[in-house]
């Protein structure tokens, strides 16, 4: 024992049902973060947020040139995210039809 901590055997029937449970449950998450990344409402929050964040920049003394790169750089990270996210929930329909 190290520092109080105790090291459990888990069964391999238990690992094969926590492994079952969470493959069927990760793509159904992502999928709802997906829907949630695509309702209207939210292709407006977002719209809102980088004028926000265009906004800040600006009110914050930064050049207009570089507030607009900035503001490309932040929606590019958004835009990254997003294919990510669609690239992953692809993957677990895959697995899911298999």
């Amino acid at each position: 024992m190290m520092d109080g901590y105790r090291r459990e055997k888990m069964d391999p029937k238990e690992i094969a049902e926590m492994m079952d449970s969470i493959s069927t449950k990760i793509p159904s998450l992502i999928k709802g973060v997906m829907e949630s990344f695509y309702s209207p409402e939210t292709a407006t929050q977002m719209g809102r947020a980088v004028a926000e964040f265009r906004k800040a920049l600006l009110e914050g003394g930064i050049p207009e040139q570089e507030a607009m790169e900035m503001t490309r750089q932040y929606m590019s990270t958004l835009t990254s995210l997003s294919k990510s996210m669609r690239s992953a929930e692809g993957r677990g329909h895959n697995h899911e039809e298999e």
